[in-house]
């Protein structure tokens, strides 16, 4: 089976805060620190080495209270990209450093999703993780098993001896501990050669709800 990090090479990136603790959900910033996005808030830095401190942020979370205090970046290389944290209203004004706003608390999906957009040249929508979970496959009537090698919200990574065509729909089970067997229809989208991954469509609510709670669980866990 592929390792973690060779699915998901973490990207080690540094995230700066201007914003109190309660501006962000439960366990947001300790599951983001694990997948590579380290959120430190800006009087903690002198605490950090030198290496870090000093080094150019990759982002900047700032409650939309504390924007007086970001300064301006003169370095030559062009304003560092803030995320706002702000109400119901969302970010006003005409900043070219804000490239996106969120509501406080900023949930992890949330942040997940917009940091995602904002640093990765290929973003992903929703956090994966590895697992090893075994899995059947349906196509009509016939069934094949399968193993699932990594899971998120929106679909999986299954690794079969079943030569299955690209574009192929099928229909996916595998358990979780706690929540059961999950059923969904899935779309095999892309190989990861010699594994195959799975796009989920039509996925029930309270199964989507068990397989985010799965997936944020596994994380903290790591």
């Amino acid at each position: 089976m592929h390792s973690a990090m060779t699915l998901y090479p973490v990207p080690k990136r540094l995230l700066v805060s201007y914003a109190q603790p309660e501006a962000f959900a439960p366990l947001a910033r300790a599951i983001l620190a694990k997948m590579g996005y380290r959120i430190v808030p800006v009087d903690e830095l002198p605490e950090l080495p030198p290496s870090i401190a000093e080094q150019r942020p990759d982002l900047r979370i700032v409650d939309e209270r504390r924007l007086a205090e970001v300064p301006d970046d003169d370095d030559g290389e062009g304003p560092v990209p803030m995320i706002v944290l702000t109400g119901r209203q969302g970010v006003t004004g005409a900043d070219p450093r804000i490239v996106g706003a969120l509501r406080r608390p900023a949930g992890l999906h949330d942040l997940y999703r917009l940091v995602q957009q904002v640093l990765e040249e290929t973003p992903r929508s929703t956090p994966r993780v590895p697992t090893h979970l075994p899995a059947r496959c349906r196509r009509g009537s016939h069934e094949w098993k399968a193993a699932v090698l990594s899971l998120s919200e929106n679909g999986c990574l299954i690794r079969t001896s079943e030569p299955v065509l690209l574009g192929t729909t099928v229909e996916l089970q595998f358990p979780l501990p706690r929540a059961g067997m999950i059923t969904t229809e899935a779309e095999i989208a892309y190989q990861l050669v010699p594994d195959l991954g799975l796009v989920f469509h039509g996925t029930p609510a309270q199964s989507r709800a068990s397989i985010a709670a799965y997936v944020v669980d596994a994380l903290h866990s790591v």
